[in-house]
């Protein structure tokens, strides 16, 4: 994550609570290393663990409901949206009990947001600047 999506991530993290995983691996490189590549996301939150930064290797998230984040410093993009969709989706090979997943920017876009939350589980969050 950058010197700008850490602290608005860790914004958000502290408005929901619960086990913050930063930059989690939701696909590892195949074992060809043609056919994918390494995908991860900017965060996970387990809204309902304990209050703490964890390392992805020293959490489950099967049977747990699960918070994705994707973090820009920009205005609401397709790219970020995007990012925060298939985020949702690759996370459920890791059996989780729920999916939300949070398109989280500075500022807002009136016609892409209602767009991406008709979806169940996707929500666009706008950090204010002056949070982090």
């Amino acid at each position: 994550m950058s010197k700008h999506e850490t602290p608005m991530t860790r914004w958000y993290w502290k408005q929901v609570g619960g086990t913050l995983i930063e930059e989690f691996y939701a696909v590892k490189k195949c074992q060809d290393g043609l056919n994918c590549e390494y995908r991860r996301l900017d965060a996970i939150i387990l809204p309902n663990d304990e209050f703490r930064i964890a390392k992805q290797r020293d959490v489950t998230v099967e049977g747990k409901d699960v918070i994705v984040v994707q973090t820009k410093k920009i205005r609401l993009s397709m790219h970020l949206l995007g990012q925060a969709f298939f985020s949702a989706h690759l996370m459920k090979s890791f059996s989780p009990k729920s999916i939300r997943s949070i398109a989280l920017c500075e500022k807002d876009d009136e016609v892409l947001r209602p767009l991406f939350e008709q979806y169940e589980g996707m929500k666009v969050v706008i950090c204010p600047a002056d949070a982090y």
